[in-house]
């Protein structure tokens, strides 16, 4: 039986064949692609990956699925849209195509404009069980409508037509266009995922107790984000040298929800006082 909370230093194929079915809560991930990135020279077969996923996740688990595309002799590879389709083939729903757009990219020198964005797919296993939808604040607050008809839904997902002169409410569903600053990068690995993209899908998909797996677990930022939010987790990842700066992070995941729960019980404690 594959035990939780932990990391395996082995292909991903090797941990999800300990997995039964219907396992996982929530995969994120962020594979090599397309030689993008240098992974210590490792490959790995994408359909056999995809059809295991499939297989563990949960009947309305999702996976998140996180890539980009190379540009070879003039063209992009169109690889991101290729494995979407396929994972649709086999099973999974395309629920959301989002993008990650990195507000500090690194400029080059091209002839287009500079790529600046990466996708992100969110596959479901039939309907998602869960959704926390992240809020963010309207500009417009408080300000009328001017006198136009608007549409809304309704509970059961029905158009109606709204009030004119309604005011517009102070917070809105956070858009599929995530703006997210890129990491410098962990000692040792050429491409931290960003803490605050694992941590706002963590937050969506999932609810605490839940298991989350990453199988390009890298430099170990799902499985850190999964401990401050109260989750479960898994991690693959084949490179022994990223599994030590991995291992680093977890331990000091732990300390800091630790100091947390600490704190939390001082204030608890001060107040009964």
């Amino acid at each position: 039986m594959i035990e939780i909370n932990k990391n395996y230093n082995e292909s991903n194929l090797e941990t999800m064949a300990k997995m039964p079915d219907n396992f996982i809560d929530l995969t994120i991930t962020s594979p090599p692609y397309d030689n993008l990135r240098n992974y210590n020279g490792y490959s790995f077969d994408f359909e056999k990956i995809a059809k295991e996923l499939y297989r563990v996740t949960k009947q309305g688990g999702v996976v998140v699925w996180v890539v980009g595309d190379a540009t070879i002799k003039g063209s992009e590879t169109g690889t991101s849209f290729k494995q979407a389709l396929f994972f649709k083939s086999i099973g999974f729903n395309l629920h959301d195509t989002m993008m990650y757009r990195k507000i500090n990219y690194i400029p080059l020198t091209h002839n287009r404009y500079e790529q600046e964005f990466e996708y992100m797919f969110v596959l479901s296993k039939g309907k998602p069980k869960t959704f926390n939808p992240i809020m963010v604040e309207c500009k417009t607050k408080g300000s009328k409508t001017n006198g136009r008809t608007f549409y809304q839904t309704n509970s059961q997902n029905i158009p109606t037509e709204g009030h004119k002169n309604d005011a517009v409410k102070e917070y809105k569903q956070k858009g599929n266009v995530w703006e997210i600053p890129t990491n410098a990068g962990t000692k040792g690995h050429p491409a931290q995922f960003p803490e605050q993209l694992a941590n706002d899908h963590i937050i969506s998909w999932s609810n605490e107790g839940d298991l989350v797996y990453d199988p390009f677990m890298g430099s170990g930022t799902t499985a850190k984000m999964s401990i401050l939010n109260n989750r479960n987790w898994i991690g693959s990842e084949i490179s022994s040298e990223y599994c030590d700066i991995i291992e680093e992070r977890i331990k000091k995941a732990w300390e800091e929800k630790r100091k947390e729960k600490d704190l939390q019980a001082g204030t608890i404690f001060g107040n009964e006082m």
